[in-house]
């Protein structure tokens, strides 16, 4: 079993990191990933508010990775899982919003998978690095689209 950890803080309001993390369509707008497959996505809330058994199919170059919502608890948690996902198996993932003194959010982005052995030489420090990226997005466009209101 492998494992991810992140945490970073940012200015904006846990309701504005929320509304990001629950709409699929702003992913590639605040993430690593290219474009949200809507294709292979499964129950997406027009609304741009995805709930619980929800899969968003994230597209990554060549790669396309679905995540099955697990668990929400507006503006606290957004947990998921893979639906399917080429080069990991059994990853549970699980995003925390923190409200800070100053009116801003920790988020700590956790997860843990399996893969095969010769990826299990690479994927843990790629994955950490990758998901420091998604974090750090999240944390920065937040914070962009607070300021242009």
């Amino acid at each position: 079993m492998h494992e991810y950890d992140v945490t970073v803080t940012t200015g904006a309001s846990p309701e504005t990191v929320w509304k990001l993390l629950v709409d699929a369509t702003t992913w590639p707008l605040w993430s690593k990933v290219d474009s949200l497959d809507t294709a292979r996505s499964v129950d997406l809330d027009p609304g741009g508010d995805d709930g619980v058994g929800a899969v968003r199919a994230f597209r990554t170059g060549r790669t396309v990775t679905g995540e099955r919502i697990t668990e929400k608890v507006e503006q606290r948690l957004l947990a998921y899982e893979d639906a399917f996902n080429t080069p990991i198996h059994h990853l549970h993932a699980r995003i925390e919003l923190e409200p800070t003194a100053s009116a801003g959010t920790v988020i700590h982005w956790h997860g843990t998978y399996e893969t095969s052995w010769l990826m299990g030489l690479i994927m843990p420090r790629y994955l950490q690095k990758f998901m420091r990226g998604m974090a750090d997005g999240l944390a920065r466009y937040a914070e962009e689209r607070e300021s242009a209101r």
